[in-house]
């Protein structure tokens, strides 16, 4: 795969318990209505070692906590607005 960006959604018990499963498609969503998919790799991992501070997602080297949906989008918003 020839991607340029790697994000990555925690799908440990806890994050998915606390809500990444929305985070999760509300990612994919954005990335198919934006033509991103070839130029991302989206997967999911489990366990950051960052429970107690989730739903946790990481792009490319950077972590980020406490996750909602909303969040996220935002998040991809501002990080895909200047590539």
């Amino acid at each position: 795969m020839n991607s340029t960006h790697e994000i990555v959604i925690c799908l440990g018990s806890s994050c998915f318990s606390r809500g990444n499963k929305k985070t999760l498609h509300a990612i994919s969503e954005f990335l198919k209505s934006h033509s991103l998919e070839d130029k991302v790799y989206f997967h999911g991992a489990h366990c950051f070692d960052h429970c107690e501070k989730g739903p946790v997602m990481k792009i490319n080297d950077e972590i980020y906590e406490h996750m909602t949906r909303e969040k996220a989008i935002a998040i991809l918003e501002e990080y895909f607005s200047g590539k």
